[in-house]
């Protein structure tokens, strides 16, 4: 763990890293709990002054440190994710190169937070609007991009000049260590970046409780989002959360079916579809149902499975038992309800303990099947008819998440209309792929709260100050 520019926790018990690919271990974390969140928070608010008083110039000179840094240590970041998560090694380059693009964009951004000059009502007054940083702030970051989502809730809370404290999932903590060794070589001051391992609830209690800790960012799942919210009302303490989604994929009768097959397979298979944004929901119209589902299987069985480490890899494993298990609840269900299996539906356990599941195609689901109302997690596209817009918005929208969704139509009138109605923080029109750093990334009903990205994505970091100066 490093706390106040030290790497400490030696002589704490420790935990495991296991490789889901093989099921072998591949490191070892301390086990911090609520004592040492404790120290770390200390250590982050007795560095917020300085940090927060050093000009915007400043804090970005480091953060463009931290930004070159990480590039030059890309193979390495790299395949410390895969070993941990089992993410194949070209997705991992990828999300390095990602992860670094906010850093990037937040050490420009550090040097756009303006105020306001307000026109008075009266004569003998100035009305000013001032933005401060919040404070400290705890950032809890998910399993399944340990690097991109730790560098989406840094960069802009350091660049508006607030200290941090880390706290990465146990399942894939070794990337934010390497991260945080970076930070410590590009010379951030003691305590303003603080990385804690460990028990997620023994360290969470001491973030809730503390009241020097003035913002959470987090992503993950609803549940804990919602937990979150109960446990900062005390303290009404900021929230920023991405938490679970339930994308709908929308192919019209009207869209390039290339396209549209490239793009569902890119968004539904990235990371085996451990992402908050791929496509679980498949919808596709009357009139090329057969012919994308033909074409989507198609290359789909041209997909490699395999330990991520393989070049040729693009199917890597699940997490865990647990989550290949609802992988394997929601095919059962969809079948036994009367689906039909196109082609994959087999788990996959190597002698090491490795945990696989083949890229999945089920097609005629409906809404009554739980791959329909639950996010899989996991590389299974269900596949659902459909008529008109007005049915596919209604079948889109039927569902308490509102993260991302798909539009697939080669007419703008159609995709226009049909966007308007969709209940979604982030639609891709087209496109498969739709992140990038610069864009405001979050979603509507319990999807969450706030963005991330984009210039908005530094605004969650500030407070609004307004100033009223008699002269």
């Amino acid at each position: 763990m490093f706390i106040n520019g030290e790497w400490v926790g030696d002589k704490l018990d420790t935990f495991k890293v296991v490789n889901p690919a093989t099921g072998e271990v591949v490191g070892t974390v301390p086990s911090g709990g609520y004592e040492e969140a404790a120290q770390a928070i200390e250590a982050a608010d007795e560095a917020f002054p300085s940090w927060s008083q050093a000009t915007a110039y400043e804090r970005a000179t480091f953060l463009k440190k931290f930004h070159q840094l990480i590039l030059e240590n890309k193979e390495e970041l790299a395949q410390t994710m895969t070993l941990e998560m089992g993410k194949p090694i070209k997705e991992s380059r990828g999300e390095v190169e990602y992860a670094a693009t906010f850093i990037e964009w937040f050490a420009e951004e550090s040097k756009r937070v303006y105020g306001e000059t307000v026109p008075s009502h009266v004569q003998n007054k100035r009305l000013n609007v001032w933005k401060k940083p919040v404070g400290v702030v705890a950032a809890i970051t998910p399993w399944n991009f340990p690097a991109a989502m730790l560098t989406r809730k840094m960069g802009p809370a350091l660049a508006a000049g607030c200290t941090v404290v880390v706290k990465p999932s146990s399942e894939s903590p070794l990337t934010a260590v390497k991260l945080l060794e970076l930070c410590e070589q590009a010379g951030f001051p003691k305590g303003v970046v603080n990385l804690v391992t460990g028990s997620s609830s023994k360290i969470g209690k001491a973030i809730m409780e503390n009241r020097k800790v003035r913002k959470i960012t987090f992503t993950g799942s609803t549940e804990v989002g919602k937990t979150l919210i109960r446990q900062s009302a005390d303290q009404v303490k900021r929230l920023s959360l991405e938490l679970g989604g339930h994308a709908p994929m929308i192919v019209f009768d009207d869209a390039n079916l290339d396209v549209a097959v490239k793009a569902v397979i890119a968004s539904k298979f990235r990371n085996t579809g451990q992402t908050c944004i791929c496509g679980n929901r498949i919808y596709v119209q009357s009139g090329i149902y057969e012919s994308f589902l033909e074409k989507f299987a198609d290359s789909v069985n041209q997909l490699t499975v395999g330990n991520g480490m393989g070049e040729e890899v693009d199917i890597g494993p699940l997490i865990n038992h647990a989550a290949l298990e609802k992988v394997e609840h929601h095919v059962q269900d969809a079948l036994h309800k009367g689906a039909a299996l196109v082609t994959g539906g087999e788990k996959i356990l190597n002698e090491g303990g490795g945990i696989y599941y083949t890229p999945t195609v089920l097609k005629d689901v409906n809404k009554t099947m739980i791959v329909m109302e639950e996010e899989t997690f996991g590389p299974v596209a269900p596949i659902q008819k459909f008529e008109s817009e007005e049915e596919v918005i209604a079948l889109a929208n039927d569902t308490p998440y509102g993260l991302a969704a798909y539009v697939f139509t080669e007419n703008v009138a159609r995709g226009t209309r049909v966007i308007e109605q969709l209940d979604f923080g982030i639609v891709g029109w087209n496109d498969g792929t739709p992140s990038a750093a610069q864009i405001p990334f979050g979603g509507m009903k319990e999807s969450g709260i706030g963005r991330e990205g984009g210039h908005e994505g530094i605004e969650a970091f500030l407070e609004t100050q307004y100033v009223s100066i008699g002269i």
